[in-house]
């Protein structure tokens, strides 16, 4: 098996002061793809690992912490939609997903099993940049704060279910739910506006973002997915409710 190659910006691209690089994985078996998608990011100051195969990607996975992973939907030995469901079972970190497949069953398969986002070959790099900045700002990950500030935790509790928005995570009865930065967004927004409907429109715009190229069954796989993971009876949904003909609300009883 193919080693994944390691590599840290410096020169030009090094960054400067006290801010760590952010670590990316970019997994796909066409050598000049990669190496396109890595000399790019090695510009912005990331630090850049490689793997060509799906087993390969696994192996990083899970002895390295990534800030996110640009997943390619067709690999050797494991495609990318595999790749994605077993990262998910121990991870939340956020994935890209770039394929030459331009399906919308595609699209929704990416997404049903834990992708973010996902963008179609042939891509332009500032497009994916642009996606991979959307993602860390909506992860809280972009920018430092300011020294004096010492804003009050954004915490939600309701029952058993504790929320909270600096950590990024969220666990009932104790018990950690890992979630995807979208699921997150989403279960965010919900959460501290309960009673209020939101429609499927608003809820692409909102989290997704007006320049998201996807469309409204979006929203809903996350929302299936979402009640999946925070609803004992996901048929009768206790948290993530639908008002029928209008759209989606959070509910506390």
């Amino acid at each position: 098996m193919r080693k994944s190659k390691k590599i840290y910006a410096s020169g030009d691209g090094a960054l400067t002061g006290v801010e760590m690089a952010k670590k990316i994985l970019v997994v796909d078996d066409e050598k000049l793809i990669v190496k396109g998608i890595r000399f790019s990011l090695l510009q912005d100051g990331m630090e850049v690992d490689c793997a060509y195969d799906g087993e390969e990607a696994l192996e990083c996975i899970r002895n390295n912490q990534y800030d996110m992973i640009l997943l390619d939907l067709m690999l050797p030995k494991l495609d990318g939609i595999s790749v994605c469901q077993q990262v998910r079972e121990f991870s939340d970190v956020p994935i890209i997903m770039l394929t030459a497949k331009g399906d919308d069953m595609d699209k929704i398969l990416g997404l049903e099993y834990g992708a973010d986002d996902y963008i179609t070959k042939p891509f332009n790099i500032l497009e994916v940049k642009a996606r991979m900045k959307a993602i860390f700002r909506r992860g809280g990950q972009d920018g430092a704060k300011e020294k004096n500030s010492a804003p009050a935790r954004k915490v939600l509790t309701v029952g058993s279910l504790v929320l909270d928005c600096d950590a990024r995570t969220l666990t009932i009865d104790g018990k950690e739910i890992y979630l995807t930065a979208k699921e997150f967004d989403l279960m965010e927004l919900l959460a501290f506006n309960p009673g209020k409907v939101y429609s499927r429109e608003v809820l692409l715009n909102t989290v997704w973002g007006y320049d998201y190229p996807g469309d409204v069954r979006t929203v809903d796989v996350h929302v299936r997915r979402l009640r999946e993971k925070v609803e004992s009876n996901p048929s009768d949904p206790k948290y993530i409710q639908t008002k029928w003909g209008v759209g989606y609300y959070f509910g506390q009883n």
